[in-house]
C-alpha cells in the first residue's frame, strides 16, 4: 500500500500485438502509459494465479477461524503455518523490515497493523487482515474485514460501504479506461455515504514484485491518470474512514497507520487482472 514511484519507459514494442494499434493511438494522443513490466505474460500469469489460488484459501481458512478471545499473534501463526503448508512465503515477512506475516489492524488502525500477543480480539471490534502471498517467485495479494461479535451499527455499516467500495472500484477498472475513473467512483460512494476516503495510501501494480507500478489511488477525476490496458495485474484496497481521511504512523513500530481522529477504519481488497473485454478478479 506504499506509493510506488518507480517510472518505467514505455516502447511500442513492449506490448502484444492485440493492443498495439490501441496503445499507439493513446500515445499519439498523449496519454500515460504503462511500462512493459506492468503487463503479464501467459506464463507470468500462470504463476501469478496459482499464487492468487493460495492466498484466497488462505483467507477462507481464516474466516472459518478468527473469533473473539484470540490474539492477533495467534492469526499469525496461522497465516504463517497455512502459507508454508502450501509451499508458499508470506510476502509481509521481513519485507522493508517489517516482523510479522500478515497485517491485522483493529478499529481505528488503517493498515500494516502488526500482530501482538497483547492485542486481544473482543465483542464488536472490526478487524482488517491482509495477506500476501509468494509461490514460486509470483506475488499475491487481498484483505478482508471481520467482524467480531455483535458490533455497532456504525462499526457494521462502515464495513459495508468499504467493501462497496472496492466492489465499485473493481467494475471501474476496465481496459482503456482511466485509473483516475477508479478513485473517483470509490471516493464518490465514500462521500455520498458520509466517509472519507484515505489519501496517504493506494493500491498498487503486484504479480512479479510486492508492489509495482501503477500507483492506484482511491480518490480523484474522472478522466485522468493512467490507462488502464489489458495484461495489468494491481490491488483495489480503499481504506475507508468513518471520520477525516487524516493519517499518522506511529512512532514506536514505524508501520501502525492510524486515523487522525481515532475514528474508525475499514478496508477490503482486491487483486484483478486487466482483460480485453473487462477484468478478472484473481484474490478476494
Amino acid at each position: 500500500m506504499k506509493k510506488f514511484s518507480k517510472v518505467l519507459r514505455f516502447t511500442p514494442k513492449n506490448y502484444p500485438d492485440e493492443v498495439e494499434a490501441k496503445v499507439q493511438q493513446y500515445k499519439r494522443e498523449g496519454y500515460k502509459l504503462p511500462g512493459r513490466h506492468a503487463l503479464r505474460t501467459p506464463e507470468q500469469l500462470a504463476g501469478i494465479r496459482e499464487s492468487a489460488k493460495i492466498n484466497t484459501a488462505l483467507l477462507d481458512y481464516l474466516s472459518e477461524n478468527i473469533r473473539e478471545g484470540m490474539t492477533t499473534a495467534d492469526i499469525d501463526h496461522m497465516v504463517y503455518a497455512f502459507t508454508t503448508d502450501h509451499d508458499a512465503i508470506p510476502a509481509p515477512f521481513l519485507y522493508e523490515g517489517f516482523p510479522k506475516s500478515v497485517c491485522t489492524s483493529l478499529n481505528d488502525v488503517v493498515c500494516h497493523g502488526i500482530p501482538s500477543p497483547r492485542v486481544r480480539l473482543k465483542e464488536g471490534d472490526i478487524l482488517n487482515v491482509d495477506v500476501s502471498t509468494i509461490y514460486k517467485g509470483y506475488f499475491s495479494d487481498a484483505s478482508r474485514m471481520y467482524i467480531i461479535g455483535q458490533a455497532s451499527e456504525e462499526a457494521r455499516r462502515l464495513v459495508q460501504v468499504a467493501r462497496e467500495c472496492r466492489d465499485i472500484g473493481v467494475q471501474a477498472a476496465r481496459p482503456w479506461a482511466r485509473l483516475g475513473d477508479v478513485g473517483a467512483a470509490i471516493q464518490e460512494h465514500a462521500e455520498k455515504n458520509g466517509y472519507s476516503v484515505v489519501r496517504d495510501l493506494c493500491g498498487h501494480g503486484v504479480g512479479l514484485q510486492f508492489h509495482e507500478e501503477p500507483d492506484v489511488e482511491h480518490y480523484g477525476r474522472r478522466g485522468t491518470g493512467m490507462l488502464i490496458v489489458p495484461g495489468m495485474t494491481f490491488t483495489i484496497e480503499p481504506m475507508i474512514n468513518a471520520g477525516a481521511y487524516d493519517v499518522f504512523i506511529d512512532e514506536d513500530d514505524g508501520w501502525t497507520v492510524f486515523t487522525e481522529d481515532g475514528a474508525l477504519s475499514a478496508q477490503w481488497e482486491s487483486m484483478i487482472l486487466i482483460t480485453e473485454d473487462g477484468n478478472e478478479v484473481l484474490t478476494q
